[in-house]
């Protein structure tokens, strides 16, 4: 049975009958600079009683990484923008999609700059130039291909080169780079990049995207089986955390900024935190995946109908589906 049809199958059986709470720990990997749903929930007392722990194994350098770590079982959450999700499950990760980690927004976005007294205008300008983004093949690599297409040029036409997102500013400000790409994710840094001084934006992921979710928390399918109860808890506690972040703003940055603290980095940066940028209730649409979907399948990544948005959303939903 193909991963696909698993989906549909699993969501019909798996939740039939709910299961107690059972104590699990979930492996993860931080990003630096932010601060997962997941974590905030857990900041939160949300997983109090499910018996849902969680546990940092340290940074991952970007969602790839995760996706990797979670395929080879020495993590339990992986977390991607959703092309790199995606093409994983594409090829042959059985993965589930659990929700939307962040999206985009006029208010949450990811934003590319230059200095000042750049020669870089606009879009088509970016041929040729060289551009900081925190990791190859995710989120930022494909908004750079879709920019450069949508002004009918080669989606290959600029060079990318990976810098942690502790140090975007510095290579830009050093001109080690022409432009820098500061992701939705990373809002943090952004907010004390411009507090330092005048960066001037070019284009925007909302600008060429429009709202959509930018990435996703993903699970093992045998994990989510082996544990349905505590996978449909992680998700609706999770869930709930991306909407307490939306109507309690100011609240949210001070557990963010202890969260930070406790995990020795600078607790200051919570205070540019924007918010995470999806809908209410957390929950992904069709949308979403769609685009994405498309956007591999016309760069030939994926073959027409290879993957269907319809199909990687049947255990999401039924993740989500209260008890």
């Amino acid at each position: 049975m193909t991963s696909l049809l698993r989906s549909v199958a699993f969501a019909a059986l798996a939740f039939a009958t709910p299961s107690l709470a059972e104590d699990v720990t979930l492996r993860y990997l931080a990003s630096q600079g932010g601060v997962a749903p997941h974590e905030l929930a857990a900041a939160l007392g949300y997983f109090d009683g499910t018996g849902i722990k969680l546990d940092n194994l340290g940074y991952a350098q970007g969602g790839p990484a995760t996706l990797i770590a979670l395929a080879g079982g020495s993590v339990d959450i992986g977390s991607a923008a959703t092309p790199a999700v995606i093409n994983s499950i594409a090829a042959g990760n059985d993965f589930v999609i659990a929700y939307p980690t962040n999206g985009i927004n006029a208010t949450v976005h990811s934003t590319f700059y230059v200095l000042p007294d750049s020669p870089i205008k606009e879009i088509k300008d970016i041929a040729g130039k060289t551009i900081a983004v925190n990791t190859l093949g995710a989120h930022l690599d494909y908004v750079v291909r879709e920019a450069l297409h949508s002004v009918s040029l080669p989606s290959d036409q600029a060079n990318l080169v990976v810098v942690p997102g502790p140090q975007l500013e510095q290579v830009l400000r050093s001109k080690q780079v022409d432009l820098t790409a500061f992701g939705y994710w990373q809002q943090t840094f952004e907010g004390a990049a411009l507090k330092n001084g005048e960066l001037r934006p070019i284009f925007t992921d909302y600008q060429l995207l429009g709202e959509i979710a930018g990435g996703f928390t993903v699970l093992r399918r045998d994990w989510v089986e082996a544990h349905p109860q505590a996978a449909k808890d992680f998700v609706k506690q999770s869930a709930r955390a991306l909407d307490y972040a939306r109507e309690h703003p100011e609240e949210t940055k001070t557990l963010l900024a202890k969260i930070l603290k406790d995990r020795n980095e600078n607790p200051d940066l919570a205070q540019f935190f924007a918010g995470f940028g999806v809908r209410k209730g957390g929950l992904p649409v069709e949308h979403d995946l769609q685009f994405w979907i498309d956007v591999l399948t016309r760069e030939g990544k994926l073959t027409e109908g290879q993957v269907k948005a319809a199909d990687l959303l049947v255990v999401s939903a039924s993740l989500s589906q209260t008890n």
